[in-house]
């Protein structure tokens, strides 16, 4: 392979790169802000467990809490109360 072919297989797969990346740009954006409302679900959901003594409230910390709380926020928060309230009494 000459010095021209590989410029030109360099030159064709930088396109291909920019064109893959131009195409799940949006779908790994919407990840990537899910992970971390996700992360952030995990913090609230450790939050809530240190202040378990004062508030009497208590939630499990697993994934499927978390992911609630990070997509729906506050109303995920008083979801899971009021499942947790249904479910258990």
């Amino acid at each position: 392979m000459g010095i021209s072919q590989g410029a030109v297989a360099a030159a064709l797969s930088l396109l291909l790169i920019a064109v893959l990346l131009r195409i799940f740009a949006k779908p790994l954006g919407l990840t990537l802000k899910l992970l971390l409302n996700t992360l952030a679900g995990f913090f609230a959901l450790f939050l809530l467990r240190a202040l378990q003594p004062l508030t009497g409230i208590t939630l499990g910390c697993n994934l499927f809490n978390a992911s609630v709380l990070g997509v729906l926020g506050f109303p995920g928060f008083v979801l899971l109360l009021l499942l947790k309230w249904v479910l258990v009494v």
